[in-house]
């Protein structure tokens, strides 16, 4: 039975052995903390303890199940008797046997997301307030950030701070939502996931004896990434455990990341202070990386202050230094890494399941997805749907199709009344009926609604609306370009205001994935080489370009042998024999939001810290000093995580790209622009000598001849050597923003 203490190390042994009193176990990436803590438990079962007596928690149910079987393989069946899961699973067990003190019934409904947000709709509409300043996804971060820190809806509602703070908001009355909403839970026999870890907080706190109970029957305590826990899971553990002090938490301070989700670092910096008595085990051996990514992430955290200090070493190879690439803009940097990429697997015979790409946002990830495309290397999103397919692209996206295709009935379901104008789903239901009565389209209903029965007369005013606003939409289609047509689809549909508005981490994200929508349109624009005035890049052209990237989904490839695309929080307890870590840019990686404070910035550290040790053999660091956000091209720096690697684990390099000619026409375009006014100009040499306008020595106020666009004059420069640009008021073409190494100028003046 003890053979298995054999297989570990000498730190991994005593972190398994010492099993009285509290302890903390602080593994570093790659030591094995997973199997640290499974034979801990089998540990605990061999020499007598019941299984009974055992709570393991953790935060997800798959590691559950994998340690759950791998103790079942060391002490047999009796390890199905274990209270082991996740917080919500266990606790909602819990609740359920003890329902009777919570004036709940023992079979109530545990509502998801989905539900959640639909009761909070019905309820801001029956309270009369305006869903644009109460969006239903905010006012649930609300609650639930409040449920986290134990704050009841009447707490809530008598906290004069917490009403100010929903004042300046805009949102006074969050107060009554809460209320309503939790008297409505109540009434439905209803929890919601923060109601599982709110409610066994107030069943402990309220009934002595059934903390009694559970304190008696929990002699011992094990959690699993115990720096991810929130203040409700913290105080339940540390009632629990208050009786027998037979707790012990696995984790890594290093590895805190998820704030947003309202994990408190502080809990697993501060646990010494809660058990003085503690043993603290560290696990500092990495079985997974290079000497030289070990070091390198050694180098990263060192920064940090809040910190318990700890020396990862390994024992495995120095492997190879750490290349940085600098690229010219975020196309680049793509196209750079799926050659990469398919050059590795070509030298080094790899799968592709052995490469993974991570970034910081999801909204980064339509570029490599474009890249990977090219090069025909097969890859699957992470956590998260392809970029094409996620629901504000394809909402966005349908507005597209609409504009250029009236009879598209699933693009006209889908937005006609997204965002809200008014257009419930019984006028919805009217329509579709008309339509299929009639064998006619649902847009020849919609134009025409006085010629069928069943719509009112209000509902009417908003159709006609909706309907000028596409006509508009169809007419401008072939005669403005696409990145105009779409900022108009995107700012007139009210779709932009939407997700702007939202300032959830959710929404934040759904905007961002917006504005790179627009970002390639505006790229894709940029390739337009109209000699006669004629709009080639349009927005039907560029749908059409769409249309053959989304239908890669059909490949009959196993799901297993692709290369991973993932933010660096979906990649945290994953590995991969090599990382491309996208986008370290200021403000970008550490996010310009990290900013405000030392805190903040340090969890990014830690982000980075994650990132680095995903990887077992090597590692790229990638940054654009140019790259299309928000509409805009932002000239980047790079990251400051770069600067605080040390030299001699580091390569430099930067990324070459071939020099394109006029008659290409990939969809990535060479250059982003600045704005439409920006154009990129044909490599064709103009009629009347013109030179590159980089070697000449251009002044403000200079006249000067493009064989294009004519004679202009010279407003502005800005801008160093290769980035150099130039404002020009042509006489004929109004004001054009050029970039000079791609001008062909004469100076005539």
């Amino acid at each position: 039975m003890q053979e298995y203490i054999s297989q570990l190390n000498p730190e991994q042994a005593d972190a398994v052995l010492g099993s009285e009193g509290p302890s903390m176990v602080l593994a570093g990436a790659g030591s094995g903390k997973t199997r640290v803590l499974t034979y801990r438990i089998a540990h605990l079962i061999a020499n007598g303890v019941s299984p009974f007596n055992i709570l393991a928690l953790t935060f997800t149910n798959k590691a559950a199940k994998e340690m759950r079987e791998r103790i079942e393989k060391i002490v047999g069946p009796n390890a199905r008797n274990i209270w082991m899961g996740t917080f919500h699973s266990v606790f909602s067990r819990i609740l359920r046997k003890e329902h009777e003190k919570l004036n709940y019934p023992s079979n109530f409904t545990i509502y998801d997301t989905a539900d959640t947000k639909s009761l909070i709709k019905t309820i801001i509409k029956e309270l009369e307030l305006d869903d644009k300043i109460y969006k239903p996804s905010v006012v649930l971060h609300r609650i639930s950030s409040a449920k986290n820190n134990l704050i009841s809806a009447d707490k809530y509602f008598n906290d004069e701070q917490i009403r100010q703070e929903d004042k300046m908001t805009a949102k006074p009355r969050l107060a009554e939502v809460y209320k309503a909403y939790q008297n409505r839970m109540m009434k439905a026999s209803a929890m919601d996931f923060d109601d599982l870890l709110f409610k066994t907080n107030i069943l402990l706190r309220d009934h002595p004896d059934v903390l009694l109970k559970y304190q008696h029957m929990f002699k011992y305590i094990l959690v699993d990434e115990y720096q991810d826990t929130n203040y409700s899971q913290y105080i339940i553990v540390k009632k629990l455990a208050a009786a027998n002090r037979n707790i012990c938490v696995v984790g890594d301070d290093a590895q805190s990341i998820y704030s947003f989700r309202g994990a408190d670092i502080g809990n697993i910096l501060s646990f010494q202070k809660d058990y003085p008595e503690a043993q603290l085990f560290k696990l500092e051996q990495n079985y997974r990386s290079s000497k030289n990514i070990v070091n390198a992430a050694n180098n990263i955290i060192a920064n940090n202050k809040d910190q318990i200090q700890k020396t990862v070493w390994t024992s495995n190879g120095e492997g190879e230094k750490i290349k940085i690439v600098k690229t010219s803009t975020d196309n680049e940097e793509g196209n750079f890494v799926a050659k990469n990429i398919f050059s590795q697997k070509m030298n080094l015979q790899a799968p592709n399941n052995d490469f993974a790409i991570l970034y910081r946002t999801n909204a980064q990830s339509r570029s490599i997805e474009e890249a990977l495309r090219k090069q025909n290397i097969p890859y699957k999103i992470y956590g998260g749907l392809s970029f094409y397919q996620r629901k504000e692209i394809k909402d966005l996206l349908a507005y597209f199709r609409l504009s250029l295709n009236q009879d598209d009935e699933e693009a006209l379901k889908r937005v006609i009344n997204f965002p809200g104008r008014g257009i419930g789903k019984t006028t919805i239901d009217n329509i579709i009926i008309a339509a299929n009565n009639h064998g006619t389209s649902l847009w020849n209903i919609i134009s025409s609604p006085n010629k069928y029965p069943g719509i009112g007369t209000a509902t009417i005013t908003k159709l006609a609306g909706f309907v000028d606003m596409i006509s508009s939409f169809s007419k401008q289609a072939p005669l403005i370009n696409a990145y105009e047509l779409g900022q108009q689809i995107a700012s007139v549909s009210g779709i932009s205001k939407e997700y702007f508005s939202d300032k959830t981490p959710e929404g934040i994200s759904k905007y961002e994935n917006i504005q790179e929508l627009l970002n390639g349109l505006k790229q894709f624009s940029a390739l337009e080489e109209d000699h006669d005035g004629e709009v080639r890049q349009t927005l039907e052209k560029f749908m059409s370009e769409i249309a053959l990237l989304t239908d890669h989904d059909n490949d009959s490839e196993e799901d297993k042998n692709k290369v991973s695309l993932m933010t660096i929080h979906a990649a945290k307890g994953l590995e991969f024999n090599h990382v491309y870590i996208v986008g370290l840019e200021e403000n970008l990686f550490p996010s310009q939001m990290a900013m405000q404070s030392r805190t903040e910035l340090e969890e990014e550290r830690r982000l980075f810290y994650v990132a680095l040790t995903r990887a077992k053999n090597t590692i790229h660091l990638t940054y654009a000093q140019s790259r299309f956000r928000y509409g805009n091209i932002i000239y980047s720096e790079a990251s400051r995580f770069i600067d605080e690697l040390n030299d001699e684990l580091i390569e430099k390099e930067e990324n070459k790209p071939r020099v394109r000619t006029h008659t290409e026409t990939e969809f990535t375009p060479p250059k982003p622009v600045i704005k439409s006014s920006f154009v990129k100009l044909s490599s064709v040499v103009p009629s009347g000598g013109g030179k590159s306008a980089s070697t000449l020595d251009l002044q403000e106020g200079n006249e000067v001849e493009h064989g294009r666009f004519g004679k202009g004059k010279i407003i502005s420069i800005e801008g160093n050597d290769s980035n150099k640009k130039a404002m020009i008021d042509f006489e004929k073409h109004g004001k054009k923003q050029l970039l000079l190494k791609f001008a062909q100028l004469k100076v005539i003046n």
